[in-house]
Parts: C-alpha cells; structure tokens; sequence
C-alpha cells in the first residue's frame, strides 16, 4: 500500500519515512511537505514531526525541512516528468497517484479572467494515504437495505475531511456487488449492478481503466470523470441499480442526482458537512433532502475507539420536524489491518 509513495518521495526523504515506528506506518494518513519547513506526517495518534534521524517530534524543532529541490523532484515523480500533462490537475489542486493516494498542492495560481487555470512555484504537499478496509461497511450496511421492496435506500453520508467517508463508500459498493449472505434471521442478499463515479480516482483507485481496489464483480467505474456527466453516462450506457458518488454539493451533482432517484436508481454519495444541521446550511445539499432524493444521512465521526456513525431516518424527520435518529456505533477500528473478519453479514 505504501510502497508506491515512498519510492515518489527524494532519496533522503524515503529513507527518513521508512524509519518511522511501525505503529505510525500502519496507520499512516498523510505525509505534508513543505519546502524549507518541517517535514510533517498524521496518523492515528494525531500529528507529530519528523526528525531528522526518521524520530517522532511533538515540537517542529529539530525537524527535518525538504529542500527546494526536492521538492522539484517530488513533483516530477508524481508528474511522470511531464508537468504540463497534467494541467487539468493542477488547476483542480491535486494529483491522484496509483493506488488511489491524492496528493494536494498548494503554491502560487494563475489566474486567467478570475479563474484559476493551475498552480505554479508549488512548495507544498499533501499526500494523503488511501486504505481499503474490508467490511467497513458491515454495521451499517444491513440498516440501509429495504427488504420488503429488493431496492437499498439512498443514502448521504455525512462528514468532515479525514473521517473515513470514501472509505466507507467502496466498502458498501463492493459488499453490494458481491451480495451480502444470511444474516441475524435475514435471508441473503443478491448481488447488485453497481456505478461508480470516481472524479479523483479516489473510490476505485482505476490504473489504465481498471480497478486497484476490490470494488466488487458486479461494479463498473467512470474513472476521472466529473461527477454529474459521469452519473448520467451510467445511467444511460450501463444499467446501475446503484450509483456511487463522492463529495457532491454542486447544483449540476444534484440535478444528476434527481434524474437518478426519479428513475428508481439507488444513489449512495457523501459530502463535506459535520452533521445533518451543517448539511441544511448548503442550498444544494439541503434542497436534495427536502425533495427526498435522499432517504437516510449518515454521520460519521472519528474517535480514539474507531469511525462511527449515526443514522438519521430523513424523510420521518422532514414529515415530522422530529429528528428521528440512532445513537453511534462503531464502524471499524483505527487499525493496521486491511479487513475486518468480524462481519458475518459482509462476504
């Protein structure tokens, strides 16, 4: 999983990354470089700096500080040396590498009519670890099923950056395309037709079309395409019975996203918010649960035990004004593992 990044990084950089603790690699979340300043990685104690024999800091001092010219050189690995291939990604902000890691920029923009057309002088990076985690979706999942109609609801989860949403998202997309088998008194669950949509190559992880991460037998993925275009080529080319999305909130993704619903397609998406109320405060998100595009919202949170979740009923909550929700439960633990065996209703 980590191999990849790691031989992106400059010599010097790769080696000092390679001699952090075992704990802190297993559950490695980011590595942020910025040039002349301290190298810094996140994981699952938090944030520390890196010293300069690879040692874990608390204070920036004694920190080892990447060069200018390392710098260059991480961004012609990442680049493929060949920076201006990938134009479209610099304008966006982020480069997302094999394996499905995004790396985020940031620099100097240029500006064209008031419109960033890239970034230039780049000095900082954000390399963001992405993990599949078999059977994160184990809890939940089940609660998300509508028996007695075959269909799954639509579901919006709901979260802050770093809190496990696209993880969960390819969890549920591959435990629906494989079926889910008998479970707590309920019959099995027949295998779905999943799409998704995956802008930033994030959910699938796609090298040259095809999926790195295990999103299931029946899935087929639009790969770096925008999210509204991407939906409605599904809808009309492959036949979902569920699409997958990650972070909407523009109108042109909820106008997707009601051609779907009204066409008895189950959407499954996440987006930017800490909890149901903040998601009421963004016009599109809030006018996508007031038309009932959207039958439950999950939101996630994560704490020293693991990511959890709340399930929040929505449409018993608009037709009554009465939040009608569930208390947290644990999802998956912050752990090294790559799956969780402890799900007897996840294959």
């Amino acid at each position: 999983m980590l191999s990849y990044v790691f031989q992106l990084l400059p010599l010097d950089m790769k080696k000092l990354v390679e001699k952090l603790p075992q704990e802190a690699k297993a559950t490695l979340e980011e590595i942020r470089i910025r040039e002349g300043r301290p190298l810094e990685i996140v994981y699952a104690d938090g944030y520390r700096f890196v010293g300069t024999n690879g040692s874990l800091l608390r204070q920036s001092d004694g920190a080892y500080k990447p060069s200018g010219e390392q710098c260059r050189k991480l961004l012609e690995r990442m680049t493929n040396y060949s920076i201006y291939a990938m134009e479209e990604e610099l304008r966006r902000g982020y480069i997302t590498v094999t394996g499905g890691h995004r790396i985020g920029l940031a620099g100097r923009t240029v500006l064209d009519g008031g419109s960033v057309r890239g970034i230039r002088d780049i000095g900082g990076f954000n390399i963001r670890i992405a993990r599949e985690v078999i059977g994160a979706a184990g809890f939940l999942l089940p609660k998300l099923l509508d028996r007695s109609r075959g269909k799954v609801r639509s579901t919006l989860i709901l979260a802050p950056p770093q809190q496990g949403k696209t993880t969960l998202i390819r969890d549920m997309a591959r435990s629906l395309s494989y079926g889910l088998p008998p479970a707590n008194g309920h019959s099995g669950w027949a295998g779905m037709k999943i799409g998704i949509v995956d802008e930033r190559s994030e959910i699938a992880a796609c090298v040259r079309g095809i999926p790195t991460f295990d999103v299931g037998p029946r899935t087929d993925v639009m790969d770096a395409c925008p999210k509204a275009e991407g939906m409605m080529m599904l809808l009309r080319s492959m036949s979902p019975e569920v699409l997958v999305v990650d972070e909407i909130g523009r109108k042109e993704d909820a106008e997707a996203i009601r051609e779907a619903s009204h066409g008895g397609v189950c959407v499954i998406a996440t987006a930017h918010a800490y909890d149901f109320q903040d998601a009421m405060g963004r016009p599109e998100l809030s006018r996508l649960l007031e038309d009932g595009s959207f039958h439950e919202v999950v939101e996630l949170k994560r704490t020293s035990g693991g990511v959890m979740h709340r399930l929040i009923h929505t449409r018993k909550l608009m037709r009554t004004g009465a939040e009608v929700g569930e208390r947290r439960e644990v999802d998956w633990p912050l752990a090294s593992s790559k799956s969780i065996t402890a799900r007897a209703d996840v294959r």
